[in-house]
């Protein structure tokens, strides 16, 4: 195997995007997570990631969700994926904006939202059958952001995620179900560690966090 050695900047560079491609990835792991029951491949998938938990909080809890993929049985995730986030009616969890901010679905926080998502470009799948304002699509859209290297990330994340994912994400945290609460928790050490990146590109604009 040969070994391009790069210079100082140019390895720098690398590093940066390499760091940017994971935080992409770990907002669409979540989204997948939090959107369907995961599924045999991706269960397999998780199971076999080589994880070193160290000292960082996200690494810890993604190595504690790669042990609960391995010990899950899919079709009792299937259940517990519509018992906690979907429900005949609603789920133990309601993983939407307007319900944690405003404490209503639909409510002033989708608004904003889809100002903010027609003022970047995005439009609502067809397939969709979710409003905006769900957590999955949150992340999937921070998961595009990301990938564009666009200087939205922050505004948008401070703006629609950080008054109340972490609230919502405490809750998956605290279901009896152990593969959704070490999703929870991972969510949540991904989304401390994202709003501390941000907070300081954040300031640089004038934008104010909304709680609810």
């Amino acid at each position: 195997m040969s070994h391009q050695i790069l210079p100082d900047d140019a390895a720098g560079q690398a590093g940066l995007d390499e760091q940017e491609a994971l935080r992409a990835d770990l907002y669409r792991l979540l989204a997948r997570l939090v959107r369907e029951p995961a599924d045999a491949d991706l269960l397999d998938w998780l199971a076999g990631l080589e994880v070193d938990p160290g000292q960082d909080p996200v690494s810890q809890a993604l190595a504690s969700l790669v042990q609960a993929a391995a010990e899950a049985d899919r079709e009792a995730l299937e259940r517990a994926h519509f018992r906690h986030l979907v429900g005949v009616i609603q789920g133990e969890i309601t993983p939407y904006a307007s319900w944690y901010r405003n404490g209503e679905l639909m409510d002033q926080a989708l608004v904003d939202l889809r100002h903010d998502l027609r003022r970047l470009g995005f439009e609502r799948s067809e397939s969709s059958h979710d409003p905006e304002d769900h957590l999955a699509a949150l992340f999937e859209v921070m998961a595009m952001l990301v990938d564009e290297g666009s200087a939205e990330g922050a505004r948008f994340f401070m703006t629609h995620l950080a008054p109340w994912t972490q609230r919502c994400l405490d809750d998956l945290a605290r279901v009896d179900t152990a593969f959704y609460a070490r999703t929870g928790e991972l969510g949540n050490a991904f989304i401390a560690r994202e709003r501390a990146r941000l907070e300081a590109e954040a300031e640089r604009s004038p934008i104010r966090i909304l709680e609810p």
